[in-house]
């Protein structure tokens, strides 16, 4: 799927929220809610009234990771954005250059066997493209210190150009991200869930809205490349495939925060609609030839008009639903990429009257 529009590079958030002015925190942005072809127009904070008490919210746990480093390649600079760590410990990464503005371009491909040397010795040789169709990722091994160490010490999260200034590691985690065990975690933001802060999230408690924690570490998206999603690691625990179960036998809807959340529930649930404790590796791309079958919304951000995402929001909610939300969108100055505004796409067929009260269009 591709929107006939474009975005003006003056809707691109160059800034998180919270510094864009004093006292405003990270649920100010605006919040865009999609029903069929219906479109209204709300601040975050609003949330909790747009919801119902049964209503379920599925959220990727996953921390984002420093996840982009300095190296060099001969005497010519790089940056390696690392992606995926493989159950073999090869990392899956994109090289990048820098482009003298503090953000990188992409780099021209590279050969097997390309040697890249990062901080404190660490060497990097690149093994084989990630897909044999493409060689913007390559699975590449490490010699000399263990690359989480390395992000600790050497990383800093993965920026592109739209955004003004390089921001700690604070501003890119959510308010449920949990560090795993083995250090693993996402190269770039689960962005959905940055407007939630913890007053909104006990409020939406009190309301009866349930949380269901999931976990997909997400590797890079390219700011020039638009491909399909490639394999992730995620989790779905028990408790949580119980949560969504119930959610939907008892009517409530169940909403997932963010494309990642919605591909680990979809990938732990079966062709009969049961979601089932699930681990590992997905490859699955959602599209509206697949359908959906455990999920009623996505809350989400607002994404480039080539964006392979869209095919997601496309099997939750229709193509003329994504094209009239995108129009309002542009009509209403909303901001676009990981620090702008939300998105919450409603299917139509589980959308309730009073679900389009509000400064509808």
């Amino acid at each position: 799927m591709t929107l006939a529009v474009r975005i003006p590079e003056e809707l691109s958030a160059r800034l998180p929220v919270e510094q864009r002015g004093p006292g405003l925190d990270r649920d100010d942005v605006r919040l865009l809610v999609s029903r069929g072809t219906e479109a209204s127009h709300h601040s975050f904070r609003e949330l909790p009234g747009l919801l119902r008490a049964g209503d379920l919210l599925v959220v990727n746990t996953s921390p984002t990771l420093a996840a982009a480093v300095d190296g060099r390649i001969g005497h010519a600079r790089v940056v390696v954005h690392f992606s995926t760590r493989g159950d073999d410990g090869r990392w899956a990464v994109e090289l990048r250059d820098p482009d003298g503005r503090g953000t990188t371009r992409a780099r021209a491909g590279h050969p097997a066997g390309t040697e890249v040397m990062l901080p404190a010795g660490v060497r990097l040789v690149l093994e084989e493209p990630l897909s044999p169709h493409a060689d913007r990722l390559w699975w590449a091994r490490a010699t000399g210190a263990e690359i989480l160490g390395t992000l600790r010490a050497h990383g800093r999260p993965i920026r592109y150009s739209y955004t003004e200034r390089d921001q700690p590691l604070s501003v890119y985690q959510t308010v449920f991200a949990v560090p795993s065990a083995d250090g693993a975690g996402s190269a770039e933001m689960p962005s959905a869930a940055r407007p939630f802060t913890a007053r909104l999230v006990a409020e939406l408690v009190s309301r009866g809205v349930q949380f269901a924690p999931v976990t997909l570490h997400t590797g890079v998206a390219s700011a020039e490349a638009h491909e399909p999603p490639y394999p992730e690691r995620f989790s779905v625990p028990e408790a949580s495939a119980r949560l969504i179960d119930a959610a939907r036998a008892g009517g409530g809807r169940v909403v997932a925060v963010g494309t990642t959340a919605v591909r680990a529930v979809e990938s732990a649930a079966g062709t009969d609609g049961v979601v089932r404790a699930a681990r590992g590796w997905t490859d699955l791309v959602v599209t509206p030839e697949r359908g959906v079958r455990v999920v009623d919304g996505l809350l989400t951000g607002l994404h480039e008009p080539e964006a392979s995402h869209l095919l997601m929001l496309e099997a939750v909610a229709g193509r003329a639903a994504i094209d009239r939300s995108y129009e309002e969108a542009l009509r209403g100055r909303y901001l676009w990429h990981e620090f702008g505004d939300a998105h919450l796409v409603l299917s139509a067929q589980n959308a309730h009257p009073e679900d389009c009260d509000g400064n509808s269009r």
